[in-house]
């Protein structure tokens, strides 16, 4: 055991009176009082109020480490939910970048749709142009037909007709000769007179059928045609 001298006692006495300041630890179950009742009460309230301390800072001690499992386990679910977030935050970048690379090949498709409806279009166009040009061609070629057709057969109607007359003008001409050169023979002119006069009206007569007929052709023949 410790003894302590009077003067070291009336200073720890003085101390804790004063300022409630004792001595702490295992060293007061070591101090021998001596019999000094008031020192004895001392270290009675000093071993008390030091197993309050220690019941203090066991009692902090806890809730420190309480509360330091509380904030490791906060720091370990702020870093789960740190993670999910990034987690989440690079699948919503992955479901950003698709959306974008699917509304580019949508606004692809679109463009290649309205590309091929043009493309269809002018295809479209051109074909009808195609069909205007061979329609004209095919009318300029039925104008061109007929006008070579009309042309052919005004040309054959002017050859018949020229050939006819001049048919009938020889006829009329040999016959006439042939009566003038008897009239001024003396001789009987009576029958040829008769016969030139019947070969006259008939060359007159089929002259104007020639004509007719081919009036009445080329009539039938526009008349067709409109």
């Amino acid at each position: 055991m410790i003894k302590i001298d009077k003067r070291t006692r009336d200073e720890l006495i003085s101390l804790f009176k004063t300022k409630n300041i004792a001595l702490e630890g295992n060293i007061l179950k070591l101090i021998d009082p001596d019999g000094d009742a008031e020192f004895e009460a001392y270290l009675k309230e000093s071993v008390e109020k030091d197993m309050q301390n220690r019941r203090k800072r066991l009692e902090i001690t806890k809730k420190i480490q309480a509360q330091n499992k509380e904030l490791i386990d906060g720091e370990k679910e702020n870093e789960r939910v740190k993670s999910q977030l990034t987690i989440a935050l690079e699948e919503a970048e992955d479901s950003r970048r698709e959306a974008v690379g699917a509304k580019e090949q949508a606004e692809k498709a679109m463009m290649d749709a309205q590309w091929a409806k043009e493309e269809a279009e002018r295809a479209k166009e051109e074909a009808e142009r195609a069909k205007l040009d061979a329609i004209n061609a095919k009318e300029a070629a039925e104008n061109n037909l007929d006008f070579l057709q009309k042309k052919t057969q005004f040309e054959l109607i002017g050859t018949i007709v020229k050939v006819a007359l001049w048919v009938i003008l020889g006829v009329g001409a040999v016959t006439t000769t042939v009566f003038m050169i008897a009239l001024f023979a003396g001789k009987d002119t009576a029958i040829i007179g008769s016969t030139w006069s019947n070969i006259i009206g008939i060359l007159l007569t089929n002259a104007f059928s020639i004509i007719g007929t081919i009036m009445g052709v080329k009539y039938a023949s526009e008349k067709k045609d409109s």
